[in-house]
């Protein structure tokens, strides 16, 4: 580990898989919501092609990337917002014109390489300059800035755009710029992960922070913490193994989310076997069952023969004798106001920032 941080190339590579991987899940969080999973693919196919122009014209690949990949952000979603089929069809040319321009515009090049197309497509960290890593360093930080600074109004209208729209808020603006953030974010990860792979940083982390979150801001913490672990982690693991970052990187990322899922399914099963179920109740309980409703930490029990009876599901758990809780009324008073602090369990869809 002290010989790898002791070397240039490396301490680049490592600052800038920390930029990608605080951002990309920021970013990647909006598109899970809205089921644009695969919107990071598209965009990277278009960046190959601003790429191209940068090599074949003599400019910066990152700057020219940038430009294609903005524009096209833009275009895709005016195009989306018809929500016509011939859309559909007009976003696949985008995509599929894009990368065939960047393979034929690079083949024409003098840099022209297939060592050079495999440096975008698949990444190249470990060739990251450091007029590139001042480049993805300000990007990086337009874009964790724009996404925290919008962040409740982006999530409002990625959960739900009609409500969005009826409480007056701009949403087609809003949608510009999660294009706009998603298209900066494929530059900023292109010499990380690549074009072709940048979109499972943005995604593989929230599908895992799903598993474990029960709330959007929880789900946003977890789906950073995964990114810079299989980011820092992954280029971290590719020095001593000798195989490509961008690859190890997101090999890493879905070893953490098959990982989680494992985990918290096996929690899961656990938890359903050991809690104890009470005894079937002729009547449902409620304000007007005459048992006594009790507060108990986040929910509500109920006073039934000595016993504290919850709701779950399609039964009643048992939680125990009656061990002196605060009853919120004798004659069965309202849950809610017996427990105005209940939320419920909600999945990262469900709960406001």
């Amino acid at each position: 580990m002290i010989e790898m941080l002791s070397v240039d190339f490396m301490q680049r590579a490592l600052i800038a898989a920390l930029l990608v991987g605080t951002v990309a899940p920021m970013v990647g969080i909006f598109l899970v919501q809205r089921r644009l999973s695969l919107i990071g693919d598209g965009m990277g196919h278009v960046a190959l092609a601003g790429v191209a122009v940068g090599l074949v014209t003599g400019a910066t690949p990152v700057l020219t990337a940038l430009v294609a990949a903005v524009l096209a952000a833009v275009v895709i979603e005016l195009l989306r917002t018809k929500g016509r089929t011939n859309g559909d069809v007009a976003l696949a040319v985008i995509f599929y014109g894009g990368i065939a321009a960047g393979v034929v515009m690079i083949s024409k090049s003098a840099e022209g390489t297939p060592g050079n197309l495999m440096k975008y497509l698949f990444g190249s960290i470990l060739t990251t300059q450091r007029g590139d890593l001042y480049v993805f360093a300000g990007l990086a930080l337009v874009v964790a800035v724009t996404t925290w600074a919008l962040r409740p109004r982006l999530f409002a209208v990625a959960n739900d755009e009609e409500y969005a729209r009826a409480v007056g808020l701009p949403v087609l603006p809003l949608n510009i710029v999660l294009a706009v953030l998603t298209a900066t974010t494929v530059v900023v990860a292109m010499r990380v992960v690549g074009l072709l792979l940048i979109s499972a940083l943005m995604i593989v982390p929230n599908a895992a922070s799903q598993l474990v979150a029960r709330s959007f801001s929880g789900g946003l913490r977890w789906a950073i913490a995964l990114g810079l672990v299989s980011s820092v982690g992954g280029v971290a693991l590719s020095y001593p193994l000798n195989t490509p970052s961008g690859g190890t990187i997101v090999l890493l990322a879905v070893a953490l989310f098959v990982v989680t899922a494992v985990v918290t399914g096996v929690l899961a099963r656990v938890g359903n076997q050991q809690h104890a179920v009470a005894e079937t109740h002729a009547h449902e309980h409620g304000s007007e069952c005459g048992h006594p409703a009790v507060t108990h930490g986040d929910h509500v029990d109920y006073l039934h023969d000595g016993h504290l009876h919850a709701a779950h599901e399609n039964h009643y758990d048992e939680h125990g004798q009656h061990n002196g809780h605060e009853a919120a009324g004798a004659g069965g008073s309202d849950p809610v106001t017996a427990a105005p602090g209940r939320t419920g369990t909600t999945g990262t869809t469900g709960t406001t920032p």
